[in-house]
């Protein structure tokens, strides 16, 4: 910029200047390079915009829209960040966008619930479970006080 300033003898220098503040930038930048794969990136569920999101899988079907309305609910109630996508998309559409903003858990809402199931999906490991209904939002609590945990010990 050509900048020039006077130092305290009068004499005329170029000004230099450090910033070592990390902002809200520079701390997703670094999750994302840290938390990244093929498929996009993952984010602690203490930075995510969601901690889990809930995907219908099917909105013409009338169970699985309830059981994934219930379910946020529940989720929302325990202090979870939750959000449900409840969009007339296809289910891959669906699960797609939840890896592509890094939410850190998704829970498909699917076939199974009519037996009482619904599938957890723990992004970072792209791993899966089928989880009874009455157990997800425990267990989802359990899996986030596990991350919480191991970065703060990573940390």
């Amino acid at each position: 910029m050509g900048a020039r300033v006077l130092d305290v003898n009068g004499k005329e220098v170029t000004p230099i200047m450090g910033s070592y503040g990390i902002g809200i930038e520079r701390i997703l930048t670094a999750a994302i390079e840290q938390s990244n794969d093929q498929n996009g990136f993952w984010l602690p569920a203490s930075i995510a915009p969601f901690t889990v999101v809930v995907a219908v899988t099917d909105m013409r079907d009338e169970l699985l829209v309830e059981t994934g309305e219930k379910l946020a609910s529940a989720l929302e109630a325990a202090g979870l960040d939750v959000l449900l996508d409840d969009r007339k998309e296809r289910a891959g559409v669906k699960f797609k966008d939840a890896d592509l903003v890094g939410i850190p858990y998704r829970i498909n809402v699917g076939k199974k619930a009519a037996e009482g199931k619904v599938e957890l999906v723990t992004r970072a490991t792209s791993t899966s479970v089928d989880v009874a209904l009455g157990d997800v939002v425990a267990l989802v609590k359990e899996r986030v006080a596990e991350d919480a945990l191991l970065t703060a010990v990573e940390a």
